[in-house]
């Protein structure tokens, strides 16, 4: 058992930030949360303070920020919606990374992403490196770990997937499906990040699962393993997009982006570090025990990040 601290979680009443706040309380620390949502209902009642962003007041996130040991970071948008842009979020993040650094906080650990490129052409990958950029020269003790796709029975990518999967008799691959994907489930990653805090050496870690699928080999394994009879069918790119458009009309949401597509057809959500993968769980093993949850609503991006 490490030494009780204070530490910050950003969206500790969102997804991956929940499950790290629950880990560190479960140690014994004091936590509290920095949140866009701060008047939603908290999973942790009065254990974990909230407090709003302060983007626009630095001097108030630096007075939030005062005696944090470590701040964990995971905010990020999946995609641009009204007014919040990948680029605007880096700008959001370098603020906040500022303020952590002028507050005296000990250690910064940074959610990011699998092969990110401050000179990529896609948004999301180029804000991540951007990030790292600022992280890496900002002067303070850092870890950065570079998760792809997270998996729970709170994700919306895989639920939404096994969602289709139950509600349609057929569903279109992006292409031939034939790149590779290698998931990590959301409470490994909590656990590194956990892990990662207690360092003092700045490190950068591929934070993901022991196995590599295709993408198709993944989606017929949700399939099989919730027991539809749908069938997946390679398409081309421009018709699944158009697909996931048509559908986000009726759902009111964003099911899929040209982007999205670019970036799981390049490869880029598998580790390419050579590196032992550090998460244990197997999406297969995951699924065995928690498919007949899976996909039985439907997750709504906009609802749950942006009303």
């Amino acid at each position: 058992m490490s030494k009780p601290l204070t530490h910050t979680v950003t969206g500790a009443t969102g997804y991956t930030g929940r499950y790290i706040a629950r880990f560190l309380l479960e140690e014994g620390h004091t936590v509290q949360t920095i949140t866009g949502h701060p008047d939603r209902p908290s999973p942790f009642g009065d254990r974990v303070a909230i407090h709003p962003f302060n983007f626009d007041r630095p001097d108030l996130l630096r007075e939030t920020l005062a005696g944090t040991d470590t701040l964990f970071n995971t905010y990020w948008i999946r995609v641009s919606y009204g007014g919040r842009t990948h680029a605007r979020c880096v700008e959001e993040t370098r603020i906040l990374f500022n303020a952590a650094r002028d507050a005296g906080v000990r250690r910064i650990v940074h959610i990011s992403v699998t092969n990110p490129d401050p000179n990529s052409h896609l948004p999301y990958f180029k804000g991540k490196g951007q990030l790292e950029d600022v992280l890496s020269g900002l002067g303070i003790s850092y870890a950065i770990l570079r998760p792809t796709v997270l998996y729970s029975s709170e994700d919306i990518l895989l639920n939404n997937i096994a969602w289709t999967l139950r509600k349609f008799p057929f569903v279109l691959l992006p292409g031939t499906g034939r790149y590779g994907i290698q998931p990590i489930f959301v409470e490994d990653l909590a656990q590194l990040a956990v892990e990662a805090s207690r360092g003092h050496e700045n490190i950068e870690v591929d934070a993901v699962g022991p196995d590599v699928f295709t993408y198709a080999e993944m989606v017929k394994m949700v399939r099989d393993k919730t027991g539809s009879k749908c069938v997946v069918v390679p398409s081309p790119k421009w018709l699944t997009y158009a697909a996931g458009r048509f559908l986000g009309i009726f759902l009111y949401d964003i099911v899929l982006t040209m982007d999205e597509i670019r970036g799981l057809s390049a490869g880029l959500l598998v580790s390419r570090s050579g590196a032992e993968p550090p998460a244990p769980t197997r999406l297969s093993e995951w699924l065995d025990q928690n498919a007949a949850g899976l996909g039985q609503r439907y997750a709504s991006e906009v609802q749950r990040h942006y009303l």
